[in-house]
């Protein structure tokens, strides 16, 4: 019989599991899924700069002006009928850039840290003073598609020059070239490492699969994984009814508290999703306010742009899980 992942860890106590970890830091190699994921991570515990225990990376959507004119998706349940302009749900958008990302960035100057801003080319386009402003603060400019749009069923040379258009249009207008990549809903096609590797891109974040990046091999380079979160992100944990900001406040502690933990030991990360139009509200802010200040006060913590921490994976190979797999079109995961 097979023993898998779930039984081997349900079959250890915790000072099993911590010996089996520093075991596979050390250098060891298990399958995934059909994947095969190495690991040669040395005893050093160099895990992030500085000695840092945790990393806590913030991805800022800027969809705001992106997305089509009917048919977006927001707060009204019911469709707009027969593709009509749909003008609530265009001005619930509009707050992004309104209101939304000028109070977030406040709050990260308040803070000191910097985090990663996906753009969709059309909202740079509709709002470039922003995007110039996002670029100006030291945020990091990353690529989120030309429009707020599916394009993972596009022939892969369609697809190519959607992600192209989007980089071009960030670069025009902010002088910074993206790269790091992050598609609608996190889907893309079968080809898209190879894709973007060929674009100059560094990394993607269409994976939410681990709580450590990792180095995906693309035709013989490292391509790296900065993986995404759905449980943190403000897009699914804040429902329009029903809205808990003091549950969510709580599950941002939790997870950092548990991350912090394991840091000790490992390396871990903190992902989390911050859209324009729904973390920017006044009360989110608040709420997130309290949440920095409490992560802040822990030791070893390194609020990290995304691109920073592709960066030092590059730079640390040898601490670095490499995950070998198959074709995406066969394990269904992205690979080259």
């Amino acid at each position: 019989m097979m023993i898998t992942r779930r039984h081997f860890t349900m079959g250890l106590g915790l000072a099993g599991i911590a010996a089996f970890c520093d075991k596979a830091r050390a250098g060891s190699s298990t399958s995934e899924g059909g994947s095969t994921m190495t690991t040669t991570q040395t005893q050093t515990k160099r895990f992030w700069p500085n000695g840092a225990r945790l990393a806590v990376s913030i991805s800022m959507m800027f969809e705001g002006g992106g997305q089509p004119i009917s048919g977006a998706g927001g707060p009204i349940p019911e469709p707009i009928k027969d593709g009509l302009p749909d003008l609530p749900t265009n001005a619930f958008f509009a707050y992004g850039y309104y209101e939304g990302i000028p109070r977030a960035l406040n709050l990260f100057d308040k803070h000191g840290i910097k985090v990663s801003s996906f753009m969709i080319g059309k909202a740079v386009e509709n709002a470039p003073d922003l995007a110039q402003e996002i670029a100006r603060r030291g945020h990091e400019v990353a690529a989120h598609g030309r429009t707020w749009q599916n394009s993972y069923f596009l022939p892969r040379d369609e697809e190519k020059r959607f992600i192209a258009d989007c980089v071009e249009t960030i670069h025009k207008i902010t002088g910074q070239r993206p790269v790091g990549w992050n598609a609608y809903w996190l889907r893309n096609s079968v080809h898209i490492l190879e894709t973007l590797q060929e674009l100059g891109f560094l990394y993607h974040i269409d994976e939410p699969s681990h709580d450590e990046p990792f180095i995906i091999p693309v035709n013989g380079k490292d391509f790296v994984t900065v993986p995404y979160t759905f449980h943190m992100n403000d897009i699914s944990s804040f429902p329009f009814e029903g809205y808990n900001p003091t549950a969510y406040e709580q599950a941002l502690k939790d997870e950092f508290d548990q991350l912090y933990e394991e840091g000790a030991t490992r390396r871990r990360m903190m992902l989390i999703g911050f859209h324009d139009r729904i973390n920017g509200h006044a009360n989110r802010i608040r709420m997130l306010d309290r949440f920095l200040t409490y992560a802040k006060s822990r030791d070893g913590v390194w609020f990290a742009r995304k691109d920073e921490i592709a960066k030092w994976v590059l730079e640390n190979r040898q601490d670095t899980p490499v995950m070998q797999r198959g074709p995406a079109s066969v394990t269904g995961l992205p690979s080259a």
